[in-house]
């Protein structure tokens, strides 16, 4: 270790991102990528701004973008944030409001930037255990806390809390801000943003790198009362003004403004999900319900450790978390048809064989 570290590095235990192999013809099906392109407007949008204008600094405050978002789910700009994905908008946050006097309350199953992010910011955390099924009790999370986050769906299982599940449990903490964190809502769920002008203790965030097939250009978003983006917006003001690229805020306007794209995409990728569980049962695995771009699953005969190995000497590359509670468990991205046929396929001769 260096001599010349800080001593909050020597304490840091930083988040592992998923595995970006370079290996020919891989089926990459462990970082919950959208295996279909952006929107074709999308990609020309981004062409479009490739010009002189890339010696000049973007709008710092992504205008042209949150007047397309605020207008896409109906909220004033005022009501909209933007960040360099998800994670730097969810680390703002951190910052900006879930810093309390009382503890952040998190599933024990969950996004794993999560505790790092508290061990950067010196945020005392407490993590409430998910039921036997995997799913978020709101019952268990006691009303005396700074703060309350939870993916929804969450991750790594996929399990949605409904949004009348979401009201109460705005309504059982007025005095605690509720983060929801919904990277994958648009595959299976509803949005909390419609509760967002009725609980000004409701901050929703959303990525564009799932959904909308632009995890290459980073961009992610908050919506909530002013009070809470104005928080937001003195932190992000005090660390990068300049977050969004040209290309970056240009890209993700047009890919809102495809919304014919964003559903048949979507779309796709649901019915591709629900056949690939209905196979993977037929093997004899059990699947989590999932309302997510990826499914959670297990088979009683089969470590899954050993799966995922003997999935990557196929070159197909799965997520297995080493955790208790879930390390027999393996979380697998939706593919295309044609990459979850090889997938099952190849999963069938494992099992029939061992």
């Amino acid at each position: 270790m260096s001599q010349f570290w800080s001593q909050l590095v020597h304490t840091l235990t930083p988040y592992i991102p998923g595995e970006q192999p370079k290996v020919d013809n891989l089926i990459k099906l462990n970082t919950n990528e959208n295996p279909y392109p952006p929107s074709p407007k999308a990609l020309q949008a981004i062409r479009d701004e490739t010009g002189e204008s890339l010696k000049l600094y973007p709008d710092p405050n992504a205008e042209i973008l949150k007047m397309t978002i605020a207008d896409y789910y109906r909220v004033e700009t005022n009501q909209v944030f933007v960040g360099n994905g998800s994670d730097e908008v969810l680390a703002h946050a951190f910052q900006a409001l879930l810093k309390q006097n009382k503890p952040l309350l998190f599933p024990d199953i969950t996004y794993s930037f999560y505790p790092v992010y508290c061990g950067l910011y010196d945020i005392e955390y407490q993590t409430i255990p998910l039921t036997e099924a995997f799913e978020i009790d709101i019952k268990d999370y006691p009303v005396e806390c700074g703060a309350i986050i939870f993916p929804n769906p969450n991750a790594p299982t996929g399990r949605l809390l409904p949004l009348n599940a979401i009201e109460t449990l705005l309504q059982n903490h007025p005095n605690s801000l509720v983060l929801v964190d919904e990277a994958y809502i648009d595959f299976g769920g509803e949005t909390a943003i419609s509760l967002v002008n009725h609980y000004p203790n409701l901050l929703v965030t959303q990525t564009l790198s799932k959904s909308r097939s632009l995890a290459g250009i980073r961009v992610g978003l908050a919506i909530g009362q002013a009070p809470l983006i104005e928080a937001l917006e003195r932190v992000k003001n005090s660390f990068n003004s300049y977050p969004l690229d040209r290309l970056a805020i240009y890209g993700a306007k047009a890919a809102f403004e495809d919304q014919d794209y964003f559903v048949d995409t979507c779309q796709k990728i649901i019915a591709t999900r629900e056949q690939l569980i209905t196979t993977l049962q037929q093997l004899g695995f059990k699947v989590i319900p999932s309302a997510a771009n990826f499914i959670f699953t297990t088979h009683p005969d089969f470590s899954a450790e050993k799966l995922a190995l003997a999935l990557r000497e196929k070159s197909i590359i799965v997520r297995y978390f080493n955790k208790p509670r879930i390390d027999q468990y393996l979380r697998i991205t939706i593919g295309t048809d044609a990459e979850n046929k090889v997938l099952c396929d190849v999963l069938a001769k494992i099992v029939s064989t061992a």
